[in-house]
């Protein structure tokens, strides 16, 4: 039997199952490829007609590959199969093994297959979202931030402190502790040679600028035996901390200088963790030491016992080193340790440590028209200058031009203004610096107008501020000199001489140097008041004057310190004895600690000097 005999002699039923799954298979291939019918010029196979055997081995290889659906590469011939004719050759086109029954003769075929095959074009189908990979949103990598730190200009220092910082904090801690008393004497002097020292342990040779601050904050605290008088003792102390902290921490700009008026404070606060930072690094302690100094010490009780009570001059030499045992003396004695320890750990944290406060950075400019501050500032100008103007009357008409036209006397017109002045030369000096940061200086004439105006308030205030002095001298005539009105007169001085600097700093309109420059002038001017003894000033004045009036205030004389005795033992008997009862038999010094210079020259002086009991009563009458 032929093969065309066979395949005459199958069943319907067996042809009907084939259709059947070859419809099943063009159905799995078109679910798994997902392609559209496309335009061509094939036909449909007719219905029940058997797939082609490339189409079905397309199909098995498709499911082979597996189920996932897919789009083609760019460049793919389309496969799609469309009613049972295959996307990727002509419709006519028949397989070469296929053998239908009404197949044509060979040559027949030949000339067919040489026809050109109509060119088929396929779309692809824009992409499905189910036919892509699945994607997941990647979440954001969140990286914790460490805490910001205080003062995030300041940067820690990476490392813990060495032992060369821990050991200046020791040194000045046991200085503080054991040397400083409440009372002004040279301990607080040798106190901060104890810490000055154990900061340059840690930070070396100090530059130029540094040194001279250093050596300002210790003959701030060489006051404290140099002096007697109580109300220079804390002043001596504050500058001292304050030219101490300038020196480690710096600053040109005012707020460099306001960083470092309390660098060193802050410093010793944010020590702690670099100080216990450092102290981890070497392990524990261990039991050892502490045993070995509680040994010693029962052996300096035992052995010190037994030669105490061998010798009463050995005895009264340990009582002389041993304190009390007065708790409120130990609580003084860890007060002073814990602060002298934070200034040095502090400045130590600065050196290894600085903050870099960029004052090098260019200044944002201003936003200040002329227009805005011109009035304002013009205003004060041709206020000060009639008040300028009624001054040279008063300096130039004396006493009488005085009387004529206020109706008071000198003294009291004196008196009456003195404190008023101050503080017009006080807020004008803020107006200058206000205007001066804030004003527009682009151009020549914006910088011309801001010259004009400004220095011509300044130099107006300079000459308020030498009315206000003239003033205090006239006022001293009248009633002599006290502390107070020393002090605010150099105090006066002090402020013409930063007038002065307003003036040449602002011919350059560039006054950098100049925040610093005021306050180390200020520094210096307190210094030099200091050093020249003012209570001693104040009563080799009085004492002068009593000489040629006869007239003196022996009430306000006895209320100076030590500082004055050298003056007022040139008084007579009774004025004597009214000046200095109080301070005959005063004494305040316990130990070695609180010697002081003024008070050992004050007993020398009061030794061969009779100071009686007497009826004191002051040559004035009513409020001086």
């Amino acid at each position: 039997m032929t093969d065309s005999d066979a395949d005459s002699t199958k069943s319907p039923d067996s042809a009907g199952s084939s259709g059947d799954a070859a419809a099943r298979r063009r159905y799995r291939n078109f679910r798994k490829v997902g392609y559209r019918p496309v335009s061509g010029g094939g036909e449909p196979a007719e219905p029940g007609g058997s797939p082609a055997p490339s189409e079905a081995a397309d199909a098995e290889e498709a499911a082979e590959a597996g189920s996932g659906r897919g789009t083609p590469e760019l460049g793919t011939p389309t496969t799609q199969p469309t009613q049972g004719v295959r996307q990727d050759r002509p419709a006519d086109a028949k397989p070469a093994d296929a053998k239908p029954a009404d197949a044509k003769p060979a040559d027949a075929k030949a000339a067919e297959e040489s026809k050109p095959a109509p060119v088929v074009t396929a779309t692809l189908p824009p992409p499905s979202p189910w036919q892509r990979t699945p994607q997941y949103p990647v979440p954001a990598m969140v990286t914790p931030q460490p805490g910001l730190p205080f003062l995030p200009w300041w940067k820690p220092p990476t490392t813990g402190a060495s032992n060369k910082a821990l050991a200046a904090g020791l040194i000045a801690g046991l200085g503080g502790a054991f040397l400083a008393v409440p009372n002004n004497g040279i301990g607080w002097f040798l106190a901060g040679l104890c810490g000055v020292g154990g900061v340059l342990l840690y930070a070396g040779r100090p530059t130029v600028e540094r040194a001279l601050w250093l050596a300002g904050a210790l003959a701030f605290l060489a006051m404290g035996f140099l002096r007697a008088a109580e109300w220079i003792f804390p002043l001596s102390i504050m500058a001292s901390m304050l030219c101490g902290s300038i020196a480690m921490a710096g600053g040109k700009t005012v707020r460099g200088l306001v960083f470092g008026a309390v660098g060193v404070a802050l410093g010793g606060l944010r020590s702690i963790p670099w100080v216990a930072k450092g102290l981890s690094k070497r392990g524990p302690i261990g039991i050892r030491p502490f045993v070995s100094v509680g040994v010693a010490l029962v052996l300096l009780l035992v052995f010190g016992s037994l030669l105490a009570g061998a010798d009463k001059g050995f005895n009264d030499f340990l009582e002389g080193l041993v304190p009390d045992l007065d708790v409120g003396v130990y609580v003084r004695m860890g007060f002073f340790g814990v602060v002298a320890a934070a200034g040095a750990l502090g400045a130590c944290y600065l050196v290894a440590a600085p903050p870099d406060i960029k004052e090098d950075a260019e200044a944002r400019p201003g936003t200040l028209r002329l227009k805005d501050y011109g009035l304002p500032v013009g205003v004060l100008v041709v206020l000060f200058t009639g008040f300028v103007g009624t001054q040279l009357a008063v300096l130039f008409g004396g006493e009488a031009y005085v009387m004529k036209t206020a109706g008071v006397t000198f003294a009291e017109y004196a008196r009456s203004g003195f404190w008023q002045l101050l503080w017009v030369a006080i807020l004008t000096l803020g107006v200058i610096a206000g205007v001066a940061h804030f004003a527009v200086k682009k151009t020549a004439r914006e910088q011309l107008w801001l010259r004009v105006l400004l220095g011509s308030l300044a130099v107006l205030t300079l000459v308020i501020v030498a009315s206000a002095l003239s003033r205090m001298w006239f006022y001293q005539q009248a009633y002599g000199w006290t502390v107070l009105r020393l002090l605010v007169s150099s105090c006066e001085i002090w402020l013409a001489v930063v007038y002065l600097m307003v003036i040449a700093g602002g011919i350059t309109l560039r006054a950098n140097w100049l925040p610093k420059a005021i306050v180390g002038t200020g520094a210096a001017f307190l210094l030099a008041v200091m050093t020249m003894n003012p209570e001693r000033v104040v009563a080799d004045y009085n004492v002068s004057r009593f000489e040629a009036t006869k007239k003196i205030d022996t009430w306000y004389l006895s209320q100076l310190s030590e500082d004055a005795v050298p003056a007022l033992v040139r008084l007579p008997a009774a004025e004597r004895s009214c000046a200095l009862y109080r301070l005959k038999d005063r004494n305040v010094e316990e130990d070695w600690r609180d010697w002081n210079l003024a008070r050992h020259n004050a007993k020398a002086s009061l030794e061969g000097v009779a100071v009686t009991a007497a009826t004191c009563e002051s040559s004035y009458s009513g409020e001086r």
